[in-house]
């Protein structure tokens, strides 16, 4: 995430720009029944570094919810949803949309933790999300991923980092028909051009 001033009479405000923002309307043109993408852009997100069990694993559990403790699993709470991505590494995705939220909840914790190894960091400008939905969304997915996405291997609230089109991503199914794929925001214009040449031939 990148901001912009905006400037007059007062003092300079800064307005968040989202990485895919300028690929919006290409979006909605290239979107069909078959298959839909969309940006989800400034969600607040917290990389976090934490064995389970330890001082610093129950203070980030105080802010958002417990800790997922397996390969592709993920938690919810009314704070996060959580990613395991290695034994002791996990993303959060808050609730909270404001963009000091996942600054603010990063600073409770370390100050909770005191001492105790480990780190959470607010990664929100490093990553943005796109969503892709529909009938053909997962034979478009298949095409690139590493993976088996088959849904007994890849059920519905399951999320691993993965290989997709060249790039590592987070990719999260929320639904059905419904996928979340967390990408750096840098990678955002050439995923958007993949995944829109690839919807190409299902358009109307």
């Amino acid at each position: 995430m990148t901001t912009t001033a905006q400037t007059g009479s007062r003092a300079p405000q800064l307005r968040p720009i989202s990485p895919a923002g300028h690929r919006h309307a290409d979006m909605d043109a290239g979107s069909s029944a078959a298959v839909r993408l969309r940006e989800i852009p400034f969600a607040q997100m917290l990389a976090i570094r934490a064995e389970p069990g330890s001082p610093m694993a129950a203070a980030v559990e105080a802010e958002v919810g417990r800790l997922p403790a397996a390969v592709k699993q993920v938690t919810v709470s009314q704070q996060a949803t959580t990613c395991w991505l290695s034994p002791d590494e996990f993303l959060a995705v808050l609730t909270d949309e404001s963009l000091t939220a996942a600054a603010e909840v990063a600073e409770t914790i370390m100050a909770h933790a005191g001492s105790a190894s480990g780190h959470v960091l607010d990664v929100s400008a490093n990553r943005t999300t796109l969503e892709l939905a529909g009938p053909a969304a997962r034979d478009i997915l298949e095409s690139s991923a590493t993976i088996d996405l088959h849904p007994r291997m890849f059920p519905v609230g399951t999320a691993v980092a993965t290989n997709f089109a060249q790039t590592q991503v987070i990719l999260h199914k929320i639904g059905e028909e419904t996928w979340r794929i967390l990408l750096r925001s840098s990678f955002a214009d050439y995923v958007v051009t993949w995944l829109l040449d690839a919807m190409e031939e299902y358009r109307d």
